[in-house]
């Protein structure tokens, strides 16, 4: 039953990521073969923004080495397929394959920007500028994750300028939107409301902005909400709750696509996302993985249709 809320946006955009943030957490190498038609499936259930691979090198991310071969098997599709480029020689990679949407990944914090990329946090922004500056001279849009927003397993709480002084980083050397990560699942709503108003204050423009909610107390549909009541349009989400951070173990799943999509349409908020379609391909992925998925709509809709 649709019953709208005030104040709310009338179309959100969905980044799915399931296909390049779930798969890499996987222990198990995916074929490329399952990958390519995972994300077909997730194509033609609506999805129109879907990350397709990352262009890391093959020792520090083997789930995803691959990205060469994966490409072109789904570049044809009528969908913008973004992948992930750590640096200039991932960016090289990208553009030799006719990628046109990138995303550099930053840090909020310094434990973790030695964790993922072996630099400090300033070091690992001045990695970026050329990869950036590279990119927009080749007319690629640019997106700018911020992982650790909201909290860090080493750090533990991370001060909300840190992050603003970050984000404003990354836009000020030209990523067209950023992405901010709640890698470990531990924000609530008011904590996000309280990003986005400092946000916003900086100059940073709300449709600029989308979020990255994990899920691992159980508030990642809360705080998209949040995010929603803010005027955020932009939400990352990953098909069946796939994914995590290979780099924080205690980083659970992402939100899932489908429980967004089941809270979205309640509202009235248009997503041209085809629900039973998105579930079956969720559903289908499972079996490829040995296991259920974590999302409670794919359990709840896959469960009716037995």
């Amino acid at each position: 039953m649709t019953v709208p809320a005030p104040g709310l946006p009338a179309r959100v955009r969905i980044h799915e990521v399931g296909a390049r943030d779930g798969l890499q957490n996987e222990k198990a190498v995916v074929p490329t073969e399952v990958k390519a038609d995972f994300i077909r499936k997730l194509a033609d259930a609506g999805l129109r923004s879907i990350e397709a691979t990352s262009f890391v090198h093959p020792k520090w991310v083997p789930q995803l080495a691959d990205a060469e071969r994966l490409f072109p098997m789904v570049s044809d599709l009528d969908a913008e397929l973004p992948a992930l480029v750590p640096n200039e020689r991932g960016l090289e990679r990208a553009l030799a394959l006719g990628v046109r949407r990138v995303a550099v990944f930053a840090s909020a914090t310094e434990s973790f920007a030695k964790a993922n990329l072996n630099r400090t946090l300033d070091e690992s922004l001045t990695l970026f500028e050329p990869v950036v500056r590279r990119a927009r001279d080749e007319g690629l849009h640019v997106r700018g994750y911020v992982s650790m927003c909201f909290g860090d397993p080493w750090e533990g709480p991370v001060p909300l300028p840190q992050v603003v002084r970050v984000c404003t980083a990354l836009r000020d050397m030209g990523c067209h939107e950023l992405s901010l990560g709640d890698t470990i699942g531990v924000a609530t709503p008011g904590h996000v409301r309280e990003l986005l108003r400092l946000l916003t204050e900086a100059g940073v423009p709300v449709g600029e902005t989308g979020v990255h909610f994990h899920d691992t107390y159980g508030q990642a549909l809360a705080n998209t909400y949040a995010a929603l009541e803010h005027g955020v349009t932009t939400v990352d989400a990953s098909a069946g709750g796939l994914g995590g951070c290979p780099y924080a173990r205690s980083a659970t799943g992402n939100l899932a696509t489908e429980d967004l999509v089941w809270m979205l349409q309640g509202l009235g908020i248009e997503t041209g996302v085809d629900l039973a379609r998105l579930t079956a391909a969720s559903v289908w992925m499972a079996a490829h993985l040995d296991r259920p998925s974590p999302s409670r709509t794919v359990r709840a809709l896959s469960h009716k249709d037995q």
